[in-house]
């Protein structure tokens, strides 16, 4: 026996004469180490055995009102101590009672007064016996738990390493889908443009750029999810924005449906893209809309977390971040469901009522933000979706708006390098119809020769992605060295190549995401250049 309380004997008496404690006392003195503890209330035996932990009961078979018998059989029938060795005590030597102790459940049976090495030796072999046994089915309770706890971690491992092999391979869809969008969009603008068409032929174009526009929201949304959607991420305060959506929120749930906003007194800021964000909120608001029906409840908590917070996930490192959540009231999720909920295309909604690309499309923007999401739910209880964005301790920037005009042009000279022939034609083609004067180069290394030849270039429009041996920095470089003052404006439909860290743009880096619409290219380079100007 060691000194450990987990393996002491601890020997539980019960007997109606109290002179039979003096006796087992001096009986199990050699029996070391143990603890006794006597009751003359065999009433009280299954709460004692309990309370004390006994590892052996010693029980009078001849008691008034309940017997030996009776306390074996209340022992066995307690789920706390169904398992303890119960020792009957008697003064008959008679085979026939002694069947009946063993037939009620008791290990052993004892003609009184047994001398003490037999009765040590038989209370340290039950009680062993007992200790062996609960160690026994706590390591089996400790293995179920850490195979429960592994094949969890398994599951989760597998699930990131899907979800991730999905990204890589949406990604690079998404970026080829891109392009093919702006040579068609592109080229239905310059038809517009100067394809002299009658009312009919221009119907026709919208309605392909109309197409062209739905493509380019799902090719977004896969670069969302891929995490490979450029960020123009700046310092914001999350609860001004959420104030600010308020009003299109309630718009979106519709009239029978109630919005509850909860924002914390001094909500702390984030580094993050407050279009994407908005974006994002706005699908779960879409979601939770029609998870329950049009009415219902939806909730939306801003709140400060702490890295000792409980409401911390074990998957963030300890850290001080803001936590967004949307929580509604609609019908819940199933747990199969709940396990593909962030996959792309997954959707429970009929044919043409969703893409299946909101909650993917968070999940992605809310990991390149460097933060978690946390999706709980439950059938006919509703869900919650958590977003945990890392603290900022900066003070929230105030974003240029750069507003989509008209287009307009005008008589400066634009460089435009795009190894891809048939986007680089259209975009050319736009540029030339509103005035400029165009330049083109088929890759970095051809730019790089044209910068260098002393042509005068007020801006510079390159693709991120070219092949070659100059890379579209290094053109940027060459740019900055020899036209101080021209502007440079990328474009890409991955951006890969232009990003700082983790999808997150740098503060001088100025991009246009493919496929772009002539508006947005005439507007973006007017500023540019008016920029350039001041």
């Amino acid at each position: 026996m060691t000194q450990d309380d987990s393996t002491r004997c601890s020997v539980l008496l019960i007997d109606d004469e109290s002179f039979s404690e003096d006796i087992i006392t001096h009986g199990l003195k050699a029996c070391a180490p143990h603890t006794l503890r006597y009751a003359s209330q065999p009433s009280m035996a299954v709460e004692l055995a309990r309370e004390i932990g006994a590892t052996v009961v010693l029980v009078d078979l001849r008691m008034p009102e309940i017997d030996g018998l009776e306390v074996t059989r209340r022992l066995r029938a307690d789920k706390d101590t169904e398992h303890i060795p119960v020792i009957v005590l008697s003064s008959e030597d008679d085979p026939d009672v002694k069947a009946k102790a063993f037939a009620v459940g008791a290990n052993d049976y004892l003609v009184k007064w047994p001398d003490p090495r037999e009765l040590v030796a038989r209370v340290r072999y039950h009680s062993d016996a007992f200790i062996a046994r609960r160690q026994r089915d706590d390591a089996f309770v400790s293995l179920r738990l850490s195979q429960e706890q592994l094949a969890a971690s398994q599951s989760a491992l597998f699930q990131a390493q899907k979800m991730e092999a999905i990204g890589q391979l949406t990604g690079g869809v998404a970026h080829d889908f891109n392009n093919v969008l702006q040579i068609i969009g592109g080229n239905l603008q310059l038809l517009k443009l100067v394809g002299d068409l009658n009312d009919a032929g221009r119907a026709r174009v919208d309605v392909a750029l109309s197409g062209v526009e739905r493509g380019a929201k799902l090719s977004s949304h896969l670069l969302a999810f891929a995490r490979r959607q450029p960020l123009q991420s700046v310092v914001i305060n999350p609860g001004h924005l959420l104030r600010e959506m308020d009003d299109m929120m309630r718009r979106v749930l519709g009239p029978r449906a109630r919005v509850v906003t909860e924002i914390e007194h001094r909500l702390g800021s984030t580094l993050v893209d407050p279009n994407q964000l908005n974006n994002v909120l706005l699908n779960l608001a879409i979601n939770a809309r029609d998870a329950m029906a049009g009415s219902g409840t939806l909730t939306i908590r801003a709140a400060n977390v702490g890295p000792d917070s409980e409401m911390l996930p074990p998957s963030l490192p300890a850290g001080r971040y803001v936590l967004i959540e949307v929580a509604d009231t609609g019908g819940g999720m199933p747990p199969e469901v709940l396990e593909r909920a962030f996959e792309p295309f997954f959707t429970t909604k009929p044919t043409g009522q969703g893409t299946g690309l909101g909650l993917s499309m968070a999940y992605g923007f809310v990991k390149q933000s460097g933060g978690e999401i946390v999706l709980k739910s439950e059938a006919g209880k509703g869900t919650s979706v958590r977003i945990y964005l890392p603290r900022s301790e900066g003070e929230p920037d105030l974003v240029e708006d750069i507003a989509v005009a008209p287009l307009l042009g005008g008589p400066e000279t634009i460089l435009v390098v795009e190894d891809e022939e048939d986007v680089r034609s259209a975009t050319c083609g736009i540029l030339s119809a509103l005035g400029y004067r165009v330049l083109e180069a088929p890759d970095a290394a051809a730019a790089k020769a044209i910068v260098e030849s002393g042509e005068q270039i007020d801006l510079v429009f390159s693709d991120v992605i070219m092949p070659g041996p100059v890379s579209s920095l290094q053109l940027g470089e060459v740019v900055r060295e020899r036209l101080p003052k021209a502007q440079i404006l990328y474009t890409s439909g991955y951006a890969e190549g232009v990003l700082a860290h983790e999808g997150k743009m740098e503060a001088n880096v100025n991009l246009l995401q493919k496929p772009y619409h002539p508006d947005a290219l005439s507007a973006r380079i007017r500023h540019l250049l008016r920029r350039r100007s001041a």
